[in-house]
């Protein structure tokens, strides 16, 4: 399979996935930028990407990617108030709903009030769906970083959101081998 194919499989396996955590963390305008740019550095460095762990790559290059636009533009991290509900069905009667959008906003809002390191490694286990060998990945750390530093990111979310603690089930255990 020649270079130009096996790029263009990559792209169009991983351009929707790309577009969306860019969208999850930047305007639409920015997100699109972001994923040409992401690809644009893929292309570059395709050598470089990592057969079975080329989403969590893609991942960390749009991370930068993002990274540099805020930096460049001087813009505020406006990542939470660009969070999308994916999927999410309607209850059965407005109650539930208006219980769910309470519990939506005080979860958005805390997670506002994180610091950005915690916010994007809760939002890589949690919306990307990532395992802990993705997330290494992603952001460039060993497995057991990533179990240290997620777990401490919910327990200061767990405090944000008010709760005495967050049962002392860990999201990861050190060792072990996911996703």
């Amino acid at each position: 399979m020649s270079e130009r194919h096996e790029f263009e499989l990559l792209y169009a396996t991983n351009y929707d996935a790309v577009l969306r955590y860019c969208l999850r963390r930047s305007s639409r305008e920015d997100a699109l930028d972001a994923t040409a740019e992401t690809f644009t550095v893929a292309w570059r460095r395709r050598d470089d990407i990592p057969s079975n762990h080329a989403l969590p790559w893609l991942y960390g290059v749009a991370r930068r990617v993002l990274s540099n636009q805020r930096r460049s533009t001087g813009r505020q991290d406006r990542t939470i108030a660009h969070l999308r509900v994916v999927d999410d069905p309607l209850p059965e009667g407005p109650e539930p709903q208006v219980v769910r959008n309470q519990e939506t906003r005080e979860m958005v809002e805390a997670l506002g009030r994180l610091r950005a390191a915690d916010r994007e490694i809760i939002q890589l286990a949690g919306w990307e769906e990532l395992g802990r060998e993705e997330i290494a990945e992603a952001l460039q750390c060993t497995p057991n970083a990533v179990t240290k530093r997620l777990n401490r990111a919910l327990d200061h979310l767990a405090q944000q959101l008010g709760s005495i603690e967050r049962s002392h089930a860990r999201f990861f255990r050190r060792g072990e081998v996911s996703g």
